[in-house]
């Protein structure tokens, strides 16, 4: 069974464009919470989210009220950083996925350099994994890149599908083959496999085809349909796209 993680971080960006300065008002609204019950409602497997450096949507309060409140599981992404990772050993997500962050970029693009960073990534996969968290490297598909994340003490990979989104045709093709690659391999190395970026509704019959599949992260394209057809029909929408799957 192919499972969906709702990343909710896009409900908070709207919530921070109104209330930034004013994060404990009554009034504050759409809350994080209720789109992760809803999500949770609509038969959602786990709700993501990024606490970023800059906490430019999910706050520090967010996370811990998420991660007390709601009933499916906790996928926190994170930078390597020791604020962060003091944030994640404390709460105890049941997963984390370190992820590149750029104060420049306005969300995640690109994968992990894994290798370039593999001492210090090395160390906090290690924290986290002792304090019972199973964490996740989000990698392009690069077969170096899944070899150096079985080598860190990685439990899984989040294959970045970023640039098999933007891309058609050949073009699109050829990344298929490369997320083929990197899963086939990752799967060989006892790493569970996930993918996320991009994804919609309308890319995904092509991306179905990518083998050993365990769960898919998913936050910009729900949310988008969330405003016309509501969260937990957009949810919904995802997940009856995602029933061809095969089973393992």
């Amino acid at each position: 069974m192919l499972n969906l993680g709702v990343n909710i971080d896009h409900v908070t960006t709207l919530r921070q464009a109104r209330y930034r300065t004013m994060p404990d008002s009554p009034n504050a609204e759409p809350s994080a919470l209720q789109a992760a019950l809803e999500a949770e409602a609509a038969g959602a497997h786990s709700i993501t989210i990024h606490l970023r450096a800059d906490r430019r949507h999910i706050q520090d309060a967010d996370v811990y009220l998420l991660r007390n409140s709601i009933g499916t599981k906790l996928n926190l992404e994170m930078g390597n950083t020791e604020e962060i990772l003091a944030i994640a050993l404390e709460v105890k997500p049941h997963f984390v996925c370190m992820v590149p962050e750029s104060r420049e970029e306005v969300t995640t693009e690109g994968g992990l350099d894994v290798r370039g960073h593999f001492d210090a990534l090395k160390v906090t996969v290690g924290k986290l994994e002792a304090n019972g968290t199973r964490v996740s490297m989000f990698i392009d598909p690069d077969l170096d890149q899944v070899r150096a994340s079985a080598e860190v003490g990685a439990s899984m990979i989040e294959l970045h599908t970023g640039t098999f989104a933007n891309h058609f045709g050949a073009e699109r093709a050829a990344e298929v083959a490369r997320l083929k690659a990197a899963a086939e391999l990752g799967h060989s190395l006892g790493l569970q496999i996930n993918a996320g970026h991009g994804l919609t509704t309308g890319n995904l019959p092509d991306l179905l085809g990518i083998p050993h599949l365990a769960e898919l992260n998913i936050g910009h394209h729900i949310v988008s349909r969330a405003v016309f057809i509501g969260l937990r029909a957009a949810v919904q929408e995802m997940l009856a796209a995602m029933t061809g799957y095969p089973s393992a």
